[in-house]
C-alpha cells in the first residue's frame, strides 16, 4: 500500500512540475474595428494607426489620431518583426 501511495505521489508531482514548465498558448481573436480618419488638422500632421494596447489584464483598442511633425523625424508603424524564437510586436514608433 505505502508503495502504490509513493509512486501515485511521484506521478502526480511529476504532472505537476511539468505542466507548470509547459509553454503558454496564448490566442488573440481582435474584434474587427471600424474607424474614420478625420481630416489632418494641417497637411504636415502624420497619421498614428490605431492599434490594440495591452492594458489592465486585456487588450484594448486605442483609436488613430493625427500627430504633429517633428523636426528631423518620421513616424515607423507598428509592426511584426522575426526574432529568433517566433514574433513580437513592435510598437510604432518616432525614429
Amino acid at each position: 500500500m505505502k508503495k502504490y501511495f509513493l509512486i501515485t505521489a511521484l506521478v502526480c508531482i511529476s504532472a505537476v512540475a511539468f505542466d507548470s514548465c509547459a509553454p503558454a498558448v496564448v490566442t488573440v481573436r481582435p474584434a474587427p474595428v471600424v474607424s474614420r480618419r478625420p481630416p489632418p488638422p494641417s497637411p504636415r500632421h502624420v497619421w498614428v494607426s490605431g492599434n490594440y494596447v495591452y492594458r489592465n489584464g486585456g487588450y484594448v483598442w486605442v483609436e488613430g489620431y493625427w500627430a504633429p511633425p517633428r523636426h528631423g523625424r518620421f513616424w515607423v508603424e507598428g509592426h511584426w518583426a522575426t526574432k529568433r524564437h517566433g514574433y513580437v510586436w513592435v510598437p510604432g514608433h518616432w525614429s
